[in-house]
């Protein structure tokens, strides 16, 4: 089983891939840093050296070429490719949706997130614009808000279980 965990940055996707693994007992990839160690960069490096598109293509790549029996925390704007909304179909999608205050409580001192940098409003833009794709790709939705990533790893192994 290959499980992809989407949503926004801030989302908790990679806490919970963590959590997820230890219940499933399987192995996690947490994308951006698997693409940060591919690349020998930080993702803001990456951004200012290369772009965004760069960016993407690596994360193309790392879909492709990721085991059939694992966890994958993905990056937030993954569901952003046609290409990889079809890669992501090839395993059970699992959208963590958090709240835009949610995110915003999250993030406010974060200074490593080179989308998280502009203005607010440009951000809430940002954020309403992949809501519609993350629930297009997702197989389960899980509501984050207010819960422990412990609480959101067994509702996501829960809604497995009754998924298959």
């Amino acid at each position: 089983m290959k499980l992809f965990l989407t949503g926004y940055m801030g989302s908790g996707k990679s806490t919970v891939a963590e959590q997820l693994s230890q219940l499933l007992n399987l192995a996690y990839i947490e994308m951006d840093h698997e693409i940060e160690r591919m690349e020998e960069l930080t993702i803001p490096e990456i951004f200012e050296h290369f772009g965004e598109e760069y960016f993407r293509r690596k994360e193309t790549e790392l879909l492709k070429n990721t085991a059939e029996e694992c966890i994958i925390s993905t990056g937030g704007g993954v569901i952003l490719k046609e290409e990889n909304r079809r890669l992501l179909k090839k395993g059970v999608v699992i959208y963590l949706n958090a709240s835009w205050d949610t995110i915003c409580e999250r993030l406010v001192n974060d200074q490593t997130r080179p989308l998280w940098n502009g203005n607010d409003d440009n951000k809430k833009e940002h954020f309403t614009g992949r809501l519609p794709l993350y629930k297009e790709t997702a197989d389960i939705v899980i509501d984050v808000d207010n819960k422990k990533p412990e609480v959101i790893a067994k509702q996501i192994v829960a809604r497995l279980n009754s998924h298959h």
